[in-house]
């Protein structure tokens, strides 16, 4: 059966949030609700020894203050500044606020490791990774570049802030939330208080942003519902933005030292890659996977990847848009560009020679791929052909340096276990059950234009359900497998249910579309339930899935097979040469990510993502203070991030061929995909502007002149 292609269509949620009818966690109102506000430790690692709430009981409004040991969470021992010491719940914001900033704290502090870089941190090994041998490559190589390329802590910055209600009915536990993985916060919610699957319900219709930091189960979300279950009335807590930078995940601060070697006639030949980052001890974000992907990205056969963290305190590291591939990214994709110019090639020209065809990692074969079109198309788009190749050979008519600059990225396409019902009913309605969560990206729409496209029925009578624990397990939307998990399974019950209405309709089936054909065979509705599983899975996939699992995920790599999502990324940057000022007036994306689905969404995450890529590269660090271990920039003012002004004519495509090894469908994600590449692309333009290597991110005009 050929992969069905995708039109356009508009989103299906476009209009709910125009009007302000879109429902986010914090925007649910409940009779008698009432508010609560954290008290944050005010040092980065010791204990309390006196938490005083009298003032704090006198603040006309407060109701009920959590201390220390009125909850496991709520520990005398403080392990990040920040950590939850009490909760003030009160009748209005105000007096919750008031509250809590009349608790009085005293500490006993401990010696305490802010950065990686102060006097007593330390370098933990981690596990490495060979393939070929690179150690006799480099001895023998014709042409070496080489750099210690560094990207800060960076924070999510998303607009919606962490936002909790939860109220108890009956003994039940409900909760609204903005969340990536509602099953797992359920899980954690059923282990703080013993409560079976169907005592808890996780709502979740509109995630907000997300990128990783709403991936995890929230320290407040416990917090909450206690504070709820003693009070017996519904409370909200939505967290402030100071706050939430020291409670909440960041991207660690790493440095990726790498080198490249190639031969005397331009063959790329071998990387050697250590990548350090900060951690905490108990830290799952893994120092040994930035290798992974990027190693993929073109035909280099000889890897030796090392690896290793430095342990701090302060809160978690954990999974930030791009992950693992984007510090990694950084440094391989500036190295091919300082190596074209040593080997006196063309960086495209340099990267199209070298696809790649095999994983090393696994010794398997890439799935079909498209990063040369990518390329290809990308140039065509640009007018590359237009660059003058020497570093500060082109100029504006007013002086300005003008840069060209190109990268690439590339992302696993990972899949999930995922279920879907699908219910089309005589009176013109449908209704598709289904898992995943909508943080803005679009997978409400892809889901939609599956059914449409697939079924005859009343386009604008379709209302898709997910991210709601009460509608059946939820898959976790994270690591670019929303929608490769959602859309096959959707694909999947439009087939099974067109067959047996078939079944049901015979040889001579009535006339209209599908709701009418219903009527006039007197069925009120026709219903299925179907499942999918990722290749290389069996039913204990979607078993793991229902109960909330780890198991339920799959990818990059498949039997016999790995597959990624590509982008290139071509910028033109303007700099004035008297004050180092960075413009950005234009820059071309082009993505592979299988068969594109929804079209308007797909084009939509790839323009946030050559913005968040501006702002990873020209704007964003979390500044630490080395003597608290805290953040000097937790809120929008003072944390920088590329606003309007910033940013030129963006032009995206798309190569929409599918994969036909991943899915049914050939799809695959993009989330993470989309700002991959541009912050290399960036400073690759900078070198071809000005002459200088920059090797550090954000990139400021100090770095210029």
């Amino acid at each position: 059966m050929p992969v069905p292609t995708f039109s356009d269509i508009a989103r299906v949620d476009a209009r709910d949030k125009v009007l302000g009818r879109a429902q986010y966690g914090a925007d649910v109102k409940l009779p008698g609700m009432l508010y609560a506000m954290l008290v944050p430790s005010g040092i980065a690692k010791g204990k309390v020894t006196r938490l005083d709430t009298a003032a704090a009981r006198t603040v006309e409004g407060v109701v009920h203050i959590l201390g220390i040991g009125d909850f496991p969470t709520l520990s005398a021992d403080i392990a990040f500044r920040g950590q939850p010491v009490a909760v003030v719940v009160a009748e209005s914001i105000e007096a919750a606020i008031e509250g809590a900033e009349a608790v009085s704290t005293t500490y006993e502090e401990a010696a305490f490791v802010p950065t990686m870089t102060s006097p007593n941190a330390q370098r933990v090994e981690a596990e490495g990774f060979s393939a070929g041998n690179a150690d006799d490559v480099f001895r023998s190589a014709a042409h070496v570049v080489e750099g210690a390329f560094e990207i800060p802590t960076q924070h999510h910055a998303a607009m919606e802030l962490f936002g909790t209600v939860a109220t108890w009915n009956g003994g039940r536990l409900i909760v609204y939330e903005g969340c990536q993985n509602v099953d797992r916060v359920k899980v954690a919610l059923m282990q703080a208080f013993e409560l079976a699957p169907d005592q808890i319900v996780i709502k979740s219709e509109q995630v907000g942003g997300g990128f990783g930091q709403k991936s995890l189960p929230k320290l407040q979300t416990p917090l909450v519902a206690h504070a709820a279950r003693v009070t017996r009335r519904p409370v909200k807590l939505v967290m402030p933005r100071g706050q939430l930078f020291h409670i909440a995940n960041y991207r660690p601060c790493t440095v990726q030292t790498m080198r490249l070697a190639a031969s005397a006639d331009g063959r790329l030949q071998g990387i050697m890659h250590d990548a350090v980052q900060e951690n905490i001890p108990e830290g799952h974000f893994r120092s040994n996977s930035y290798h992974e992907d990027i190693s993929r990205m073109y035909a280099i056969d000889n890897l030796r990847a090392t690896a290793g963290d430095v342990h701090i305190d302060r809160q978690m590291p954990r999974h930030t848009r791009g992950t693992h591939p984007f510090p990694a990214g950084f440094a391989l994709e500036s190295l091919i560009d300082e190596m074209a110019y040593k080997l006196g090639k063309d960086p495209v020209e340099l990267r199209l020679e070298h696809e790649a065809r095999t994983d090393i990692i696994t010794n398997q074969p890439l799935s079909p791929h498209f990063l040369n079109d990518c390329l290809r198309e990308g140039a065509r788009r640009f007018g590359w052909e237009r660059r003058s190749p020497e570093p500060g050979s082109m100029r504006l008519k007013d002086g300005t340096l003008v840069g060209y600059g190109v990268a690439c990225g590339n992302f696993g396409a990972g899949m999930s276990a995922s279920e879907a019902t699908l219910r089309v009913r005589a009176d013109g309605t449908t209704r598709l059950t289904s898992t995943g969560h909508e943080m803005g990206q679009g997978i409400l729409t892809a889901v939609a234009n599956v059914v449409i496209q697939g079924l005859d029925i009343n386009p604008d009578r379709l209302e898709i359900l997910m991210g709601d624990t009460s509608l059946g397990p939820q898959v976790a939307t994270v690591g670019e497998r929303g929608t490769a998990s959602c859309v096959p399974t959707a694909l999947k019950a439009v087939d099974t249910l067109r067959a047996r209405f078939a079944e049901l309709a015979g040889d001579n089936p009535p006339a209209g579309n599908l709701h009418e054909q219903l009527a006039r065979l007197k069925r009120s509705y026709i219903e299925v339930n179907v499942g999918e599983v990722a290749p290389g899975q069996d039913a204990s996939a979607i078993e793991a899935y229902r109960t909330g699992g780890r198991g339920s995920g799959a990818g990059p790599d498949y039997p016999g097979f790995t597959s990624m999502s590509y982008i290139a990324q071509f910028v033109e940057i303007h700099i004035d040469p008297n004050t180092g000022r960075i413009r950005m007036p234009r820059a071309v994306s082009i993505a592979d990510i299988g068969r594109v689905v929804s079209p308007r969404t797909a084009r939509g995450q790839m323009y946030g993502g050559v913005v968040w890529g501006f702002s990873t590269a020209l704007r964003e660090k979390s500044e630490v203070d080395p003597r608290y271990a805290g953040y000097l920039n937790g809120d929008l003012a003072e944390y920088v991030v590329a606003v309007n002004a910033d940013i030129g004519e963006v032009d995206v495509g798309l190569i929409d061929k599918p994969d036909a090894n991943i899915n049914s469908v050939g799809v695959k994600g993009m989330g993470e995909l989309v700002m991959l590449g541009t912050a290399p692309a960036i400073a690759n333009a900078i070198y071809h502007a000005t002459g200088k290597r920059v090797r550090k991110l954000p990139i400021r005009i100090e770095d210029l002149i």
